[in-house]
């Protein structure tokens, strides 16, 4: 697929109306609405934002295989993207997209796509300053969703208490619209249950336990489906708490090799019914388009 100009892409927003766009506006699904496509807008959490079932990821290998694709070939991906109805877009610091991100969006209305990044800092002072440079290097005036990424300790919920009030207070001033954390490890993921801070968490979740945060780990690339349940009992007491969850490793990071496994992860995920939407870091349009489908496959039979 060639990357459409910028005039047609605009033009093909506003002719959406009747499926994700009416009247100018994103229409958002009632919550108590069954989910049927990736391209469903549904709440995540009580912060009351709203975004699309699926969303573009662009950490892959740390953001290496997006930025591997140029500015040209990530702006194909995302174009198409929001043109099949996706909205939402997942990105951090550290996966030095920001600029990808942004040229990739040039020119569509800010009310059309839904950006979560994360910020590496470890101060409140460095996260006041992160927010905005984040503003210049995406262009933007808000962030819909901002997460403090990578906890490794379970102490996190007491150590990075200038960083959560950091962002609180940006959240009170209108520059973030919700906040939350990413862990990786199985220690910070329990500890997040003793705390409320979070408006939504980030969590790697899939059936095979595949790259996914648990105790006594030694190789986290093999299945270990006792694992996915231990992780998923985690997640519903978050979701349970009003928590947003956003999931994340649906696919690990090989697809799982094949589209069969890879429709049985979908089928776990949604059936799980603590999920709200979750992010995929896809490096084509053929891997976006095949998982849309198996999305409504997935759902289909539910």
């Amino acid at each position: 697929m060639s990357v459409v100009s910028r005039r047609d892409f605009i033009a093909g927003l506003t002719a959406a109306a009747g499926t994700s766009v009416l009247a100018g506006r994103l229409a958002w699904a009632d919550s108590a609405t069954k989910i049927k496509k990736g391209t469903d807008l549904v709440k995540v959490g009580r912060a009351g934002i709203r975004t699309t079932v699926l969303g573009i990821g662009t950490g892959t290998n740390s953001g290496n295989q997006q930025r591997a694709l140029g500015q040209a070939g990530f702006t194909k991906l995302v174009r198409h993207a929001l043109d099949r109805g996706i909205r939402y877009v997942d990105t951090a610091d550290s996966y030095r997209a920001h600029p990808f991100v942004r040229n990739a969006l040039e020119g569509v209305p800010r009310d059309k796509y839904f950006i979560q990044t994360k910020t590496g800092a470890r101060s409140a002072d460095k996260a006041n300053k992160d927010i905005e440079r984040f503003f210049e290097e995406l262009h933007i005036d808000y962030i819909d969703s901002l997460l403090i990424h990578a906890m490794f300790r379970g102490d996190w919920v007491t150590e990075m208490r200038p960083v959560m009030d950091a962002l609180q207070e940006a959240k009170e001033k209108g520059k973030v619209r919700a906040v939350g954390v990413s862990c990786h490890g199985w220690e910070p993921l329990a500890a997040s249950l003793d705390t409320d801070w979070p408006d939504v968490q980030l969590v790697r979740i899939n059936p095979f336990g595949v790259l996914m945060d648990g105790p006594g780990r030694e190789d986290p690339r093999k299945d270990d489906p006792q694992l996915a349940k231990k992780v998923a009992a985690v997640v519903k007491k978050m979701h349970d708490k009003g928590r947003g969850v956003i999931g994340m490793k649906i696919y690990g990071e090989s697809g799982f090799g094949s589209k069969e496994k890879r429709l049985e992860s979908l089928k776990y995920v949604l059936g799980l019914g603590c999920v709200d939407c979750f992010t995929i870091g896809f490096t084509s349009v053929a891997q976006l388009d095949e998982t849309l489908d198996l999305i409504e496959q997935a759902q289909a039979g539910a």
